[in-house]
Order: C-alpha cells, then structure tokens, then sequence
C-alpha cells in the first residue's frame, strides 16, 4: 500500500501546485478589486471639498415671498469661491444658497449663464477654498473610470462611479441648440447630481453632470471639460456668451493621411457635416450634409469645439469665408452667420 501510495503522489507531480492555483487567482483578483478601489475612493477624496451643495428659491406673491424651487450640485474651479453649475439648476433663481462640505452656507451671486452649453458660473463671497482642477477631455477614452460626485434627491456627496460609454455624442439644450462633444457615461446620476463633476480616476475635473434619459438605465451625460473650461472663461469676463449661428449639427472626425498631405492641412481632424436646417446660413451658403470643415475665415477647424469657439467670436452678420473637403475637392464658401433664433 505504501509503495502505491508513493507510485500515485509521482504520478500526479502537479496537484500540490494545482490545489493552489484557486487561491492565487482569488488574491490577484482582490488585488485588481483593491486598485479600483482606491482609485474611486482616491479620486472621490480628492475632489470632495470642492463639491457643493445647491439650493435655489425662486420669488412668489404671498406670505412666503421666496420658495424653495429645488437644486443641484457644483464644485470650485477657483478658490476664491467660483462655482461651475448648470444653467437649468440656477434658472430663474431669485437666491441661490450654496452648503460646502464642511457645513457652511453661503448666499451665491449668478456671475453668468450659458442655457445653449447648459453651464453657469456662481460665485460665493469666501477665499482660500479646496478647488477642483479641469482636465482635457480631448485625452478620454472609452471605458476608462468615471466618477460621479453630487447631491442626488438631497443625499450630500454622494459617489457613483463607472466607465466613458461614449464619446462626442449631442444633446439638446433646453434653449433648442444641440450641445455637441457630450461624453456618455453609466456612472449612475439622478437629480440633484446636475451641475456636479465627472472625474477620472486621477482626481481632474473631465466633465459637468448634465442630464439622463429616464427610463433608460445607464445613459447619463456630461459636459465635455475643455467645453466648461472656455464657457466659464467667457462667463467671467462678459457674463453671457453671445454666438453667431449657422444651422448646422457636425461630429468629430479624423481625416484620412493622404488627404491631409493633399490638401496641405494643419490638423489631422475636422468637422463632419452631419445635418444641415434648410434655410439656414449654412444652406444658403451652399454647405451640404457630408462636407468637412477645416477651416473657418482661414483658421484651423478640428472639431466641434473649434467651430463653436469661432462662432462665440464671430458677430452676427460677418461675411466669413469657411473652408470645406467635399469628396476629394477643397472648396471656399462663404456664410453669413445669423443670431440664433428664438425656438418656442
């Protein structure tokens, strides 16, 4: 019996190695559940502080003249107390009452209001506070971490986290503009979460919780950061954002080598044609569905947020010459922005 004992141990040489390779495999999936983690919770921690809780009134006849209207959510990009929102969370407040997170409130002033990107500026009277950095959201990529921090259904700093699901989608604002370079996530939001950060694991600012399709599960929307970053600059020294306007709707896309070498191109990217509203400037300038744009009065365009920087800088009326890839030919074409209309 023993010698068979011994026949069948050198039998099977490997079953000791065998017998713990499960144990391995479960510690170094601890291991990956432990950086994750701590990548949430490292991320949440660091831009915590400069979240805040938002909570408007708006002005009503009777006994009570100011009557809670509901909220959202902020951070600090500045620490001396300016505060990115969204337009829709502060709209039509008659007081606006920002709570940090370690307690204190303070009555906000509206510095300016964007409903076309859904983004506002607010700032309260204190200095020296945490504030939040703004990444580029040029650098994202799908299914790298998303982390959500906010106040939804008024439970303060609340942290979701999941993934980018998409890139470059659109949204509609409530002003009737499309806002283009939206990043799609399913870090979960619900409201209250409006107006608060999307994060990456590092802790950088990459986008302004704005929206969700209810019923919809996991379709949840930010603002793109490098959009909030040039809104809230402009919001800062003028107070509105005033735009020409040219009836179109584009996507971001990379331009083919051959054809940037061709046409001697500075950047690789530019501007899709996606759709085009008849009788529009961008129709009656002769612009098609398909075209792409790469450069507007003779500046580079290589993307959405380029030709919505130039039409910010454009005044309405300017004759400006736009340069267009229609199939393999460069043509100049000449539009005349407008002012947005007034949808109702």
């Amino acid at each position: 019996m023993k010698r068979r004992l011994v026949r069948l141990l050198n039998e099977n040489p490997d079953s000791a190695h065998n017998a713990g390779s499960p144990r391995r495999s479960s510690a170094q999936d601890s291991e990956l559940l432990d950086a994750y983690s701590a990548a949430v919770s490292g991320a949440a921690e660091k831009v915590s502080p400069a979240v805040v809780n938002i909570r408007v009134f708006h002005a009503r006849q009777g006994p009570h003249p100011q009557t809670p209207a509901g909220g959202g959510s902020g951070f600090l990009f500045t620490p001396d107390g300016f505060i990115l929102t969204n337009s829709h969370v502060v709209h039509g407040a008659s007081k606006i009452v920002v709570t940090l997170l370690d307690g204190r409130r303070f009555e906000a002033d509206l510095i300016g209001a964007d409903p076309d990107t859904d983004l506002a500026v607010i700032r309260i009277g204190t200095a020296g506070l945490a504030a939040a950095t703004l990444g580029d959201s040029r650098a994202l990529r799908v299914g790298q971490i998303a982390i959500a921090i906010g106040s939804p259904f008024g439970f303060d700093y609340t942290v979701t986290a999941g993934v980018v699901s998409a890139l470059g989608r659109s949204l509609r604002s409530v002003s009737g503009r499309l806002i283009d370079d939206v990043i799609q996530t399913d870090a979960a939001l619900n409201p209250g979460n409006s107006g608060g950060p999307l994060v990456n694991s590092r802790g950088e600012v990459i986008g302004v919780n704005t929206a969700t399709i209810l019923p919809a599960q996991g379709l949840c929307f930010a603002i793109a950061a490098n959009t909030a970053r040039y809104i809230a600059g402009r919001l800062l020294h003028e107070g509105r954002i005033s735009r020409g306007y040219i009836g179109l709707a584009g996507q971001n896309i990379v331009l083919p080598r051959r054809l940037v070498r061709f046409h001697q191109l500075v950047p690789e990217g530019a501007l899709l044609v996606a759709s085009i509203e008849h009788g529009g400037p961008a129709d009656k300038a002769g612009l098609r569905e398909q075209d792409v744009i790469v450069a507007w009065d003779g500046r580079p365009i290589a993307g959405i947020e380029d030709l919505q920087r130039a039409l910010s800088e454009t005044r309405p009326g300017a004759v400006v010459n736009v340069t267009v890839i229609r199939g393999t030919e460069k043509l100049q074409l000449q539009v005349t922005p407008s002012d947005r209309p007034i949808r109702r």
